[in-house]
């Protein structure tokens, strides 16, 4: 039973034990039952006339103590915290009558004005207190959390105040100033640069003294940096007014004619973020960080939330009093967008905790044209904050006072329980969807009563003057001050027509560069000395005795220890041996995805069960006392928010290496924002590095058109200047030093690593020792296996299909077709595959060979690239699906593509010549012994 319905449904019977307890002891009831039996207690004694009448004064104690919970649970229905609507109607109201109490009764005391920290007082005097309360410019949900501790502090810090906050003139005018400068941006922006969108916050301006205020209050509770993520709506008001970015910075973002950074291609200023460490009047420093969101409302959220965490975890010792997430949503898009439950779903486990984050809704009760009646089903667009039992807080947006109290009161409830909190504030939107758009097409209502509306400037202004805290004068100097101000800026913009773009967390970035054009035809040096990997492989492959783990664990380990005694390293091994040396490095490793720890294919292994608990030992977390970090977990089942969490975090950690894998590859598309918004343009449009891997499982092996391609083709067409690096893996030892590699260049680029499947197992695909201890990243692997004035078919590959067609060759035992892997797609290594060209100058024939269809893998990227040589491709016909169901009609395209590579010849043998053309078109070639195998396809 929950604590707070406990007058609900509940028998005489049980009434009669809990009292019996209550005799005994009054701790053996918790504290709304001491509240009511005391009532019951108090009744009994002072009104002793009769049995009926201790019997009515015992019910309206209960019908008083039914009121008070009334207003806690539903007060919020019926609250005055729309500033331009009637709010819709609620029943049952929370009128007297509705609880069995009438007029007469307004005047009587009951002892359950205790409950609310006012004592025995009348019943008028505790619906007037309640009303305060709960049923003003404040409404609060709350009542769902099931935790008791805060519930009553929620009340305890609500009730004795009435939700009712008291500030001195001093501070009365500190908010004034900031809605001056909120207002005033905005109508000074409409006036200079009309009709260019800039997304207003007009309408919802006491934003930006409520900021200032978690701010200040964050800054007193411990907080030094603020992580903060927004949609355009508001921004530019944001980061004027809130982070400090320089007025004439923004307004020539309006005037601007090109870019200062030639790297950048740069994007609309409501889309930009900033960085910047503000003083508190307390004088304590405070860093903020807003970051870039495209229009993609709510797609910063998961990338809000991965920076914090890994801040937290590495800049401030896993202490989240230090850094609190700020996210600003619309009321359309919280309601709205998926990935907003995505993110909420998370907040609380433990890879992904940030130590609870404030929620800010600007509620404009509009979404581009649609009513809010129209875009939601539940009663608020902050319903999905009980996924989490949030406390939401619904305030008026033009009670600028109500709104700063209760986000300080926010402020505190995160730092005390480190939860999120939600606070929804009621405003409107001045213009359309932007200030070119006309509202009244579809709002004809709602925009003559905005048009009526004054702002929250000038209801405040008025508040000033009749309370006499300031005078009309003071009130215009003010605001003409602010104007004066922003024409000196607006000048001083004028003088250069130049833009730049700050990068985002650059104190963060301060040690990386941007990549240039032969950073990825460059070698690096990764490999790792053999005593120091046998060390590393012991270690991670060894128990301790004390744990009794799954048999077939054990066997497993023995398993690896033998393939380290063969040298012969499996994928699994090479993959945690790339951990491991990176760890022992001082390099801290990430990896999640689901069911990363065990791998989607039971292959990695890196968290393991003991047997008869669920504790999990990972061993490379207990390689030695001086390793960095090493954190693997199996994320929720979604990608949107996973990714983009991920993302964050390697912006946070640019030293770490931060992987997020797919279950299957292709299953990333449902994080496609993420990839065509950040991990794609981000360094273009913002200047932003990143050095995520994406592991998406890659390989036709039967498994259907949803479990076969991780969309190589995708990938590709979002590939130009060096933005990507795309990868087709075949041996553990390439792997490892691709990841090695990712950490230890002087730049960051997003790796995406077609990773295998049957591959994992496959006893051609292991790597001796030596190629971990004396190798290098292999940009394109030849082919050894041959004579190379003999060869006279060069077959270009990637990926799987390098094993089948290695299989045939062996079977027909070919020695003048050469069979070449290109391990990196992009950026393509055109000079290794020019030197490999030129070393088989007898080939008559250069092919192509892939497993996905025509118009998808990298075909028509490798025909583009590689124009200049007669390149053909041999694939799957095309298709819009990637692959076919029928396991049979697999294995038939997969023969056909394997018999096409081999191909015999069909012109008279004979013949001492092909009749076939090299490659300058001029000379006949003659037939060699192996003659039979090639042939125009």
């Amino acid at each position: 039973m929950d604590k707070f319905d406990f007058l609900s449904n509940i028998s005489a019977e049980a009434m009669d034990e809990l009292y019996s307890k209550f005799l005994d002891n009054p701790d053996n009831v918790n504290e709304q039952w001491q509240y009511f039996f005391k009532g019951f207690d108090f009744a009994r004694t002072n009104f002793p006339i009769n049995d009926s009448s201790n019997d009515n004064i015992s019910s309206k104690e209960f019908n008083v103590t039914n009121l008070i919970h009334a207003y806690r649970q539903r007060g919020h229905l019926f609250t005055k915290t729309n500033p331009v609507r009637e709010r819709r109607k609620y029943k049952p109201t929370l009128a007297p009558n509705e609880f069995n109490l009438s007029d007469s009764d307004l005047n009587s005391e009951f002892l359950a004005g205790e409950q609310i920290g006012i004592g025995k007082t009348t019943l008028k005097h505790i619906i007037s207190h309640l009303d305060q309360t709960y049923c003003q410019s404040i409404g609060v949900e709350y009542l769902y959390i099931r935790q008791p501790e805060e519930v009553k502090w929620l009340m305890k810090k609500m009730e004795p105040q009435r939700n009712t906050p008291s500030f001195s003139n001093e501070e009365k005018k500190h908010i004034f100033q900031h809605l001056v400068t909120a207002v005033g941006f905005e109508k000074f922006i409409h006036k200079k640069f009309t009709g260019q969108k800039r997304f207003s916050l007009e309408g919802a301006e006491t934003l930006i003294p409520s900021l200032d205020a978690v701010i200040e209050h964050g800054a007193d509770l411990g907080i030094e940096e603020f992580v903060i993520g927004m949609s355009h709506r508001g921004r530019l008001n944001v980061l004027a007014n809130t982070l400090h970015k320089p007025y004439e910075i923004l307004f020539r973002e309006f005037t601007g004619k090109s870019y200062v950074d030639s790297i950048s291609l740069g994007d609309v200023k409501y889309h930009l973020g900033y960085g910047n460490t503000i003083t508190t009047h307390k004088e304590k420093k405070v860093r903020l960080n807003l970051a870039p969101n495209p229009s993609h409302l709510e797609t910063v959220g998961p990338i809000v939330q991965g920076i914090a965490h890994g801040k937290i975890k590495h800049k401030y010792n896993d202490n989240a009093d230090k850094l609190a997430p700020i996210l600003i949503h619309g009321d359309a898009a919280i309601a709205g967008q998926g990935v907003v439950y995505e993110v909420i779903q998370m907040s609380e486990l433990p890879g992904y905790q940030t130590g609870g984050t404030i929620h800010l809704v600007i509620n404009n009760q509009v979404g581009f044209t649609t009513n809010y009646l129209e875009a939601r089903s539940s009663t608020y667009c902050t319903d999905v904050a009980k996924v989490t039992r949030s406390p939401v807080f619904h305030v008026n947006g033009d009670d600028v006072e109500a709104l700063i109290y209760t986000i300080k009161l926010a402020m505190e409830y995160r730092q005390k329980f480190h939860k999120d909190v939600f606070i929804d504030i009621l405003s409107y939107r001045k213009y359309g969807h932007n200030e070119g758009d006309e509202p009244r097409y579809t709002q004809p209502v709602l925009y003559k009563s905005i048009a009526r509306h004054p702002n929250p400037r000038d209801l405040y202004a008025n508040e000033l003057i009749e309370s006499k805290v300031a005078s009309k004068e003071e009130i215009a100097k003010y605001e003409q001050d602010f104007n004066d101000l922003l024409e000196k800026k607006l000048e001083i913009a004028k003088l250069d027509s130049k833009v730049a773009i700050k990068q985002f967390l650059i104190e963060d970035w301060k040690d990386y560069r941007h990549s240039n054009k032969d950073d990825f035809q460059s070698d690096i040096k990764t490999n790792v000395a053999k005593e120091k990997l046998l060390e590393l492989a012991s270690s991670i492959n060894t128990l301790p005795n004390e744990k009794l783990f799954f048999k077939k664990i054990l066997k497993l380990l023995e398993d690896r220890k033998a393939m380290i005694q063969n040298d012969k390293l499996d994928w699994a091994l090479g993959e945690l041996l790339a951990y491991a040396t990176l760890l022992d490095e001082g390099i801290p490793v990430r990896l999640s995805g689901q069911d990363s720890q065990r791998g989607t294919f039971t292959h990695r292994h890196a968290a393991l069960a003991k047997e008869e608990t669920a504790e999990k030992y990972i061993p490379l977390q207990h390689l030695n006392d001086k390793q960095a970090s090493f954190d693997v977990y199996n994320s929720p089942l979604n990608e949107y928010g996973v990714m983009g969490f991920e993302y964050g975090y390697s912006l946070s950690v640019p030293s770490g290496l931060t992987i997020w894998e797919a279950q299957f590859g292709d299953f990333h598309n449902v994080a496609q924002v993420i990839i065509d918004q950040y991990l794609s343009s981000a360094e273009e449009k913002w200047g932003i590095m990143n050095g995520l891997v994406l592991m998406l499982p890659h390989g036709y092996e039967g498994q259907g058109p949803e479990h076969s391609s991780a969309r190589m083709e995708r990938f590709i067409t979002l590939c130009a200047n060096n933005n990507l690096q795309l990868m087709n893996i075949t041996t553990p030892a390439n792997l490892f030093h691709a990841l090695r590699m990712q950490v230890k260049r002087e730049f960051r680029t997003t790796m995406v690593i077609f990773t295998p499947k049957s591959l994992l197992r496959h006893p051609q695909a292991v790597s001796e020792l030596k190629d971990f201890s004396e190798g290098k990243f292999q940009r394109v692997i030849d082919d050894t296996d041959n004579d190379s004035e003999k060869v006279t078919r060069l077959v270009f590959c990637n990926g799987k299909i390098y094993y089948d067609l290695l299989k045939k060759k062996s079977e027909y035992g070919v020695k003048d077709i050469a069979i070449v892997r290109i391990e990196q797609i992009y950026p393509l290594p055109k000079k290794d595959i020019e030197q490999i060209v030129n070393k088989y100058k007898n080939a008559v024939k250069i092919l192509w060979a892939q497993e996905e269809p025509m118009n998808m893998g990298a075909w028509y990227f490798i025909k583009n690239e590689l124009s200049n040589l007669p390149i053909e491709g041999i694939t799957r016909f095309p298709s819009g699906s990637p692959a076919v169901g029928l396991n049979e009609l697999h294995h038939k395209e997969q023969d056909e593509i394997i018999y096409k590579v081999f191909k015999p010849c069909t012109c008279e043998l004979k013949n001492p010549y092909c009749g076939l053309q090299c490659k300058t078109g001029k000379e006949k070639l003659p037939i060699l012994h192996q003659h039979k195998y090639f042939n125009l396809i």
